[in-house]
């Protein structure tokens, strides 16, 4: 039988800037694995916040600032959307590649006044914070996964996902293997990383004050090494093939092709001056 478990202990309490992060998770995960006569063990996934990471590294502005912070973060303009009352709805592409909506700056579970920018380097803080808690803990094969939280691209809601990883196989490759039926999988890829992510979102909570979480039972996804990063898991921009939003497309010139594809699925073409779809 296949088994996971997701726990995610209280009581880390306000991480600021300069904190040793890697000592108030190692006290945290220490005393939770007192309590429950479980100890952290070989083949477990921390997943932490982003932002307790951000915060521990400073990477924090004061709110009257975040339209130019997401500006400043900003490397590609995906989409933009107009909202009364409020400033624009902006999808854009960040320093890390990552396609999110205001370029990963962050208003909650964050001080008054204050907003979050991503880490610098996640999987750099995915490195450190293992290295820190195998040496405490005397553990050889442990993973840790750094998330944020994000929306995709034809679905309602909001997921957690990994940015930052460290000893952890990010995909499986099943290309080349057979499904349970003997047909050959040629394009599966499972994005391991993200689902560790999202389970671990489960038991977190985006309120309950709890933002470290130990995933059990994926043994086989955790490596002994650092592992390539969840960095692999960014898109290239150039192998997108949504590099913009709809209204962006159509009022940037491909009319024509809009209109090709249009009428290729209802038949019709849309009348002048309108977006198809819209």
């Amino acid at each position: 039988m296949s088994h996971l478990t997701a726990w995610a202990p209280s009581g880390l309490g306000e991480v600021r800037p300069g904190d040793d992060l890697a000592a108030l998770v190692g006290d945290l995960l220490a005393t939770d694995g007192a309590a429950s006569g479980d100890p952290l063990a070989e083949g477990d996934v921390v997943v932490v916040t982003s932002k307790v990471v951000s915060k521990a590294e400073g990477r924090v502005v004061a709110a009257a600032d975040r339209e130019q912070a997401i500006t400043d973060e900003t490397v590609r303009v995906v989409a933009t959307r107009e909202r009364p009352g409020l400033p624009p709805l902006r999808i854009v592409e960040n320093r890390l590649g990552l396609v999110m909506a205001a370029a990963g700056v962050d208003a909650s579970n964050t001080p008054d006044g204050t907003v979050l920018l991503l880490p610098v380097d996640p999987d750099a803080s995915a490195r450190d914070l293992r290295a820190a808690l195998r040496a405490r803990f005397g553990l050889e094969r442990l993973g840790v996964v750094v998330t944020d939280t994000m929306g995709r691209a034809w679905r309602d809601g909001l997921v957690d996902v990994a940015i930052g990883a460290a000893g952890v196989a990010v995909v499986e490759d099943l290309r080349g293997g057979v499904d349970a039926h003997g047909r050959p999988l040629t394009v599966t890829v499972a994005a391991v990383a993200d689902e560790i992510a999202s389970a671990s979102e489960l038991v977190r909570g985006k309120a309950d004050g709890r933002p470290v979480a130990v995933v059990r039972g994926l043994g086989r996804h955790v490596t002994s090494d650092d592992g390539p990063g969840a960095h692999v898991l960014v898109r290239p921009s150039a192998d997108d093939l949504f590099r913009e939003g709809s209204a962006e497309a159509y009022a940037g010139g491909y009319r024509d092709g809009f209109a090709e594809g249009f009428r290729e699925g209802s038949g019709t073409a849309p009348a002048p001056g309108t977006t198809p779809g819209a």
